[in-house]
């Protein structure tokens, strides 16, 4: 599992997949990383793994006093995804592709929401892969980091 801080202690920015996990670990994890938000990055918020899709993943994470969110205008496209398991120069054409999405307004929008609670709490980015470097959520965390910076 690879779980990236970004920032230190209570408030910043951490990236989670839950390839590999139920979802007793996954819970655990986030709590013990000090995870107050988890934002959902997968386009569309479904999974056959049981309870990973939207409604009860949110029921699970408001037992624990997680907070979530779904930003669609984050996820991956399905035509982009085999890139990011493919070889370094897939993986890096993945990512630049990928990168080009997050300037719609929306995305944009959703970018300063998060960069400004990552200041106030702990805020994790939620995808499948576990890998993070293997994951559009590390692209989504670096803009992120930058939106951050920017704000000041």
């Amino acid at each position: 599992m690879s779980v990236t801080d970004q920032f230190t202690g209570r408030t910043g920015l951490t990236g989670i997949g839950y390839q590999g996990h139920d979802l007793a670990s996954f819970l655990a994890q986030l709590s013990t990383e000090g995870v107050s938000q988890l934002v959902d990055v997968r386009l569309n918020p479904i999974s056959r793994k049981r309870g990973f899709s939207k409604r009860a993943l949110a029921e699970a994470l408001d037992s624990v006093g997680i907070g979530y969110e779904h930003a669609r205008p984050l996820g991956n496209p399905k035509e982009n995804r085999a890139g990011f398991g493919g070889s370094p120069g897939e993986l890096h054409d993945a990512k630049q592709r990928f990168a080009e999405q997050l300037d719609a307004p929306a995305a944009r929008e959703w970018l300063a929401t998060i960069a400004s609670w990552s200041v106030e709490r702990k805020v994790a980015l939620l995808c499948f892969e576990a890998e993070q470097e293997r994951c559009h959520r590390d692209v989504v965390a670096a803009a992120i980091a930058a939106e951050a910076q920017r704000l000041g």
